[in-house]
């Protein structure tokens, strides 16, 4: 029988070193030498080495001031987890497996200090057979993190990224440098003979007209006689369908079940969200259990059609969920803080369910961040949330041209295709993307030329054969936005060159003229981010001043200037009112008013035209930083702006709703 064994629930340590002395020493117990520079100390597992000496009192608290500054240095040592294993886990003649899926980002493995494998890539899974190494009992475990790469943030070359770690906390206009290290995601020991499902996949589907569902569900079992796979379907504890299968046949062919009375699973606000429970359970000729994997799932029918109006060539943008047309209205989801390894499924419960009450039904997952923690997708099953999934690759500024290199193409194919073996199961997916503002080169090369990357690229092509291969009842996307144009230029409405288009973030002069008048002529037929930008609250501001000034406001005052410059906007306020500020109170006042008109303007239109447009994505949805100005509509504590209060009587209308589109 295989067992699992939480390993976060032991007692680990953390120590930090000058990087490669801690290879000197010879002692069971690394962290107690006196030559470690950071002596050890309890660490939370899943959990960032920041976190732990923030707790500590070691470094400061970057949310305030300029205190991040001081935190740099950490990225420049090695940090060593370490735990002992229980004796008990011990059980001879049985395979032990190392199951970490999320390190940050690259070191070694090592038990009883013995070198098992190097590691590196935060996006997959890292799994290492102990069996070797491991002692009847007194077992220790070491977890290496050596220096990541320097430099993976906003500005710079996405053509030459070869480290698959996660970028966005490098900098982005929205948070400032916190390089994460260390466990962020779930690890485990697997102790089994071998008789055991690998490889399993669950993929549902339905026909919505009869309420019928089909789910395939697959996997591998070692040959072994008398071996039987039981799979059942289970709703509310009320058995659907169960089906014993020979192990072999399991393994040749999976099991698929069609015509299952189901019911369905709908969108936020659009229905009734029915998760049911599989099983797969391994047991042998003697009745004994072997292995048991257990899954939620659901069933929808999603369908792609063109907008009313749209040109012929032009992609489809009304998505039919159950047969029912869905203006598609969201946030882009980001990471919940920069040492996103902290962040715990309360957190995302408390964002997700925000987000529900709005009544926003789709999030498109962010390609600068990673593949969610699995709390995450469940948390949309249950709320009703459409996923738009990017794979890990963004724009960086410089040039936003993908890879073309063979190795890294075949290292981003391998991501792919464990995000997608991951995931798929959960019936919020609904699209895989190949990544944020990927473009198409210019004459000078630099993939900076505002036309999106096409299925011409061979990374791109590569990823869409993954997507095909491994999930082919979901859409693929080459890059966000897609179509002729990056963006929507006045100039060009009525012409159907704007499918699928990202921005404008910013508006300038009088909302009332110009900004209005842009989003009463728009022609795109789907916003996959558009936003503007306003303050956080007066309390939030205060609260992360540290050492600095709040006024003036201005990118000459270096606490304004801790993310970006974009999203000030006093010289707007100082035109409006004939001066500048007087005080934090009267911009914040001014500045979140501003984002609620502009944002209401611009979604309100967009929902008025459906089928004319399929829908509106507003970059972004929260802060993980306490940015003095950003255009996240939901604060750092979590709490709406006034932008999204306004914004959820919008979202929550029946504006566009129930109309009837030629298929």
């Amino acid at each position: 029988m295989k067992t699992i064994y939480d390993l976060s629930q032991l007692d680990w340590k953390l120590s930090g070193w000058t990087p490669d002395l801690w290879r000197l020493q010879r002692s069971m117990e690394i962290g107690a030498s006196p030559d470690a520079e950071i002596k050890a100390m309890s660490v939370k597992v899943p959990g960032s080495v920041q976190y732990t000496l923030r707790d500590a009192g070691i470094i400061p608290d970057w949310n305030a001031g300029l205190n991040f500054r001081e935190c740099e240095w950490v990225e420049n040592r090695d940090w060593i987890y370490e735990t002992d294993i229980p004796d008990s886990w011990m059980q001879s003649g049985k395979t032990c497996r190392l199951n970490c899926q999320g390190l940050d980002y690259a070191g070694s493995i090592f038990v009883n200090g013995e070198f098992v494998s190097d590691f590196a890539g935060s996006h997959i899974p890292h799994i290492f057979d102990i069996t070797p190494f491991l002692n009847d009992a007194c077992n220790k475990l070491r977890i290496v993190f050596t220096p990541p790469p320097r430099w993976l943030g906003q500005f710079g070359y996405t053509s030459r990224i070869k480290a698959w770690k996660v970028r966005f906390n490098y900098t982005w206009d929205w948070v400032v440098r916190l390089v994460q290290i260390g466990i962020w995601d779930s690890i485990s020991m697997e102790v089994t003979d071998s008789v055991e499902i690998s490889e399993f996949r669950a993929v549902t589907s339905a026909n919505a007209s009869i309420s019928s569902g089909s789910l395939k569900v697959s996997g591998t079992v070692p040959a072994c006689d008398g071996v039987i796979v039981r799979v059942s379907l289970l709703l509310d504890g009320s058995e659907i369908k169960s089906e014993d299968i020979p192990a072999s046949e399991f393994t040749a062919t999976g099991l698929t079940w069609r015509e299952l009375p189901i019911k369905l699973w709908h969108p936020n606000r659009h229905g009734d969200r029915s998760i049911y429970d599989l099983s797969c359970v391994l047991i042998g000729g003697d009745g004994a259990v072997h292995d048991r994997i257990d899954r939620k799932v659901g069933f929808k029918e999603v369908t792609w059609v063109k907008c009313e109006g749209a040109v012929p060539e032009a992609d489809p943008w009304i998505c039919v969920v159950n047969g029912k047309p869905i203006f598609l209205q969201g946030i882009d989801w980001s990471p919940l803080l920069p040492n996103f390894a902290d962040a715990e499924e309360e957190d995302y419960r408390k964002r997700i369910q925000v987000y529900a009450e709005l009544g926003l039904n789709i999030f498109r997952v962010w390609g600068g961040g990673f593949l969610e923690k699995e709390c995450f997708y469940r948390l949309c099953d249950e709320y009703g949330i459409l996923i738009w999934q990017e794979f890990p690759l963004s724009s960086s500024g410089v040039d936003n041209l993908p890879p073309t290199d063979p190795k890294v193409i075949e290292d981003m194919a391998r991501i792919a295709k464990s995000y997608i073996v991951r995931r798929q199961h959960h019936v919020s997916l609904t699209i895989w993307c190949g990544g944020n503002e990927l473009q198409q080169p210019t004459l000078d090369g630099s993939g900076s030329g505002g036309v999106p990357v096409t299925l011409s690229h061979p990374m791109i092509a590569r990823m869409k054969e993954v997507a095909l291969t491994e999930d082919p009842s979901r859409r693929f996307l080459p890059t966000s936005p897609t179509g002729p144009r990056f963006g929507a230029d006045e100039s060009e409405f009525g012409k159907g060159v704007n499918w699928c288009v990202h921005g404008p973030w910013k508006a300038d002069g009088d909302l009332s003229a110009k900004w209005k008048q842009y989003w009463e002529g728009d022609d795109s037929l789907f916003r996959s981010e558009t936003g503007a930008p306003g303050t956080s609250s007066v309390e939030i501001i205060r609260k992360s001043l540290g050492a600095c000034h709040e006024l003036p406001i201005s990118a000459e005052n270096p606490f304004w200037l801790r993310t970006s410059p974009w999203w000030i906007e006093v010289d707007q306020f100082r035109a409006e009112k004939g001066k500048l500020p007087e005080s934090l109170e009267e911009y914040v006042e001014w500045s979140q008013e501003r984002q609620k008109q502009a944002l209401c303007i611009a979604v309100k239109a967009c929902k008025d035209r459906f089928p004319r447009c399929g829908g509106i994505i507003l970059w972004m949805g929260h802060d993980c930083y306490p940015c003095t100005a950003n255009t996240a509509i939901i604060d750092f504590n979590g709490d709406p702006k006034p932008a999204a209060i306004a914004l959820g009587e919008i979202w929550r209308s029946e504006s566009g709703q129930d109309q009837t589109i030629e298929q």
